[in-house]
């Protein structure tokens, strides 16, 4: 049986229940579980290994989360718009003048928010070595057309994404949206959360073990939306064990961080935007991400999503939640996160071993069962 480091409420035991369960069914290699109520941790929990060799996941190992980043970026964006900044409702071309080329003088910061904005991949394709030059990649993107007319549906901005969002933030505020993260949201809370990791922090980082397929557009018609995109940046899960990764700023899959830090940044949301003194956004700020953008089947993932500012929303297909004002978000392999603000409550969940799919596994869900479980016998 696998030793399950941390602690965890009583309240909670289902929590660590459905994490011995994983490890049980010889699902994970190495995971890590946090759960707040109110802005209090209840659950911090570890387990497994590392990597092949046993080394042991700790406290503090961390590990790429692939597009649970997607949710660090999304509050900067929304602590931009809170400060009046940013007007979710402008053309990007507002604040990026050069980003109106071929077409895209249409396209709202809210499609950016969405995956509406109708650019979904690289054209022409980019490898993700070339996501090192951050800035490059952003000219990359102003110069192309949309592959579909902005803001009539959904298509996954897988990697991105976080390239608008970094370009509009670096228009904005004169930083990368790494640099902005870390000095008033990661530093601010304490979070062990990096969007462009220090050389230095390299020895606590979690080798993910790639699935079996990667996200390179095989399986696909290339002809597709779904295709393009993937083909456009292929990726096979092996980048994050590079430097080169580590050290790039990839604000929608670059992230570097374990379950606490994520849940951490989060809680501020559960918590209408502040928590331990800490404010980042105002309560009207937090409503935002429930503006519906879209409800329709993404044509990249090919599933219907329900997309907020900047997260997933509830609905049939993703029913995570019994209340209406929870919101979440993903990470290839399977890294998961869910924010409740009727709850004040967070869940989150990253491992090491990742899963076959782009939306998804059954590891993280349990473990937001679980912890529904413990909120309702409470």
């Amino acid at each position: 049986m696998t030793e399950i480091h941390g602690t965890c409420a009583p309240a909670f035991a289902p929590v660590q229940a459905a994490m011995l369960a994983n490890f049980d069914a010889g699902n994970e290699q190495g995971a890590s579980v946090f759960v707040t109520q109110g802005g209090a941790p209840v659950v911090d929990l570890w387990a497994g290994d590392a990597d092949d060799h046993g080394r042991p996941w700790e406290r503090d190992t961390i590990v790429n989360v692939y597009s649970t980043t997607k949710t660090m970026a999304a509050t900067v964006m929304l602590m931009l718009a809170d400060r009046g900044e940013l007007d979710f409702d402008a053309p990007v071309a507002t604040y990026w003048p050069e980003f109106a080329a071929n077409g895209k003088e249409g396209v709202l910061v809210r499609h950016v928010m969405s995956h509406n904005a109708g650019l979904s991949g690289y054209d022409p394709p980019i490898t993700w070595h070339d996501l090192a030059d951050a800035e490059a990649v952003e000219d990359h993107l102003a110069k192309q057309a949309p592959w579909w007319e902005p803001g009539t549906h959904s298509g996954y901005h897988a990697i991105t994404q976080g390239n608008l969002e970094a370009g509009i933030v670096r228009r904005i505020t004169g930083r990368s949206i790494g640099t902005f993260f870390r000095e008033e949201v990661a530093e601010p809370l304490g979070a062990d959360f990096h969007i462009g990791l220090p050389a230095s922090e390299d020895g606590r980082v979690a080798d993910l073990v790639p699935p079996a397929s990667g996200l390179d557009g095989s399986g696909l018609d290339l002809q597709t939306i779904a295709g393009r995109t993937l083909l456009s940046c292929p990726l096979d899960g092996t980048e994050p064990r590079t430097r080169e990764w580590r050290a790039s700023e990839v604000p929608a899959a670059g992230g570097t961080g374990n379950a606490r830090s994520v849940g951490r940044v989060h809680s501020v949301l559960a918590c209408g935007g502040e928590v331990d003194g800490v404010r980042l956004l105002s309560p009207a700020g937090v409503e935002r991400i429930f503006e519906v953008q879209s409800e329709d089947v993404d044509q990249v993932l090919g599933t219907k999503m329900k997309l907020g500012m900047g997260f997933g929303l509830m609905n049939d297909t993703v029913p995570l939640s019994p209340n209406p004002r929870a919101c979440f978000w993903g990470g290839w392999g399977g890294s998961i996160a869910l924010i409740d603000l009727d709850a004040q409550l967070t869940v989150t969940y990253v491992m090491n071993k990742m899963a076959n799919g782009l939306v998804g596994d059954i590891r993280g869900a349990l473990i937001v069962i679980a912890a529904y479980q413990a909120l309702a016998a409470a």
